[in-house]
């Protein structure tokens, strides 16, 4: 962690951290909060958070037909904005992911055939999302000199596709879960083990909420044409936006996990 400048504009004493020390003495509400802004993910699901409250704020106020001014159309700009800062952080998402892919491989050999399947597949839409936007984001910032739209357009199909892929793994796993439950009624399994499969039960369900709110919006920013790409009001894009934001702001938290229950 970088030391912060002491108040007289001089460096602080070697060897001592300023911001440690002030997240130390702070309530353990605002020690946790800056904890999680402290980190890559955690400051993104903030920003994130933040991007999509503005975009439904700004959609919600605008008037119907009439180009956004005044209030409304500030909080759309500060949302493109900070979508804009999202776009540039997750340069550096590539090797994470691959990490992860490389990590899980083909999956556990004792997990269902099918979960791993999809799990594969999934992983396999996320590290080639990373490219694609890359290449539009160089190509809109006039680095490379390439349509930067068919490359929008197939990052955003990989991420919708990613979403599916998602949904349906989660789906197998509360089939499995809700099968595993109904054993447990008719076996001497302790109450903390169905406790356990519930708490499972229950995040996959945020993730599907989470992911069904997220392909929504993926399908919108698709061409015209496909489905109801294009036809949602940027405060139905916010509105989304957040409900899925939330989820993995409490999911992170602890909320909707096994750990929690």
């Amino acid at each position: 962690m970088a030391t912060a400048p002491a108040p007289s504009g001089r460096a602080p004493a070697p060897g001592r951290d300023v911001t440690s020390g002030s997240v130390a003495m702070a309530p353990s509400g605002l020690g946790s909060l800056v904890a999680a802004l402290e980190t890559h993910r955690g400051r993104d699901r903030a920003v994130r958070a933040l991007c999509y409250a503005c975009q439904l704020a700004g959609g919600a106020l605008a008037r119907p037909q009439a180009s956004p001014s005044g209030l409304p159309g500030s909080l759309l700009a500060v949302s493109a904005q900070l979508s804009a800062c999202r776009t540039v952080l997750r340069l550096f998402d590539d090797l994470a992911m691959l990490s992860y892919s490389c990590d899980y491989g083909l999956g556990p050999k004792d997990e269902d055939c099918l979960v791993r399947g999809l799990s594969v597949l999934c992983n396999l839409a996320n590290q080639l999302y990373y490219p694609c936007e890359h290449v539009a984001w160089a190509a809109d910032a006039g680095i490379v000199h390439v349509g930067s739209r068919k490359w929008w357009t197939l990052s955003t199909a990989l991420w919708a596709s990613s979403l599916l892929l998602s949904i349906l793994r989660s789906l197998r796993i509360m089939f499995q879960l809700r099968r595993k439950l109904r054993q447990h009624k008719w076996s001497a399994s302790s109450p903390r083990s169905q406790k356990a499969v519930k708490a499972q039960v229950k995040a996959e369900v945020l993730s599907i909420l989470s992911a069904t709110a997220d392909l929504s919006n993926a399908i919108h920013w698709l061409p015209p044409g496909f489905l109801w790409a294009g036809r949602f009001p940027p405060w139905l894009v916010g509105l989304l936006g957040t409900i899925s934001s939330l989820i993995g702001i409490y999911q992170a938290s602890g909320g909707g996990t096994s750990e929690a229950v």
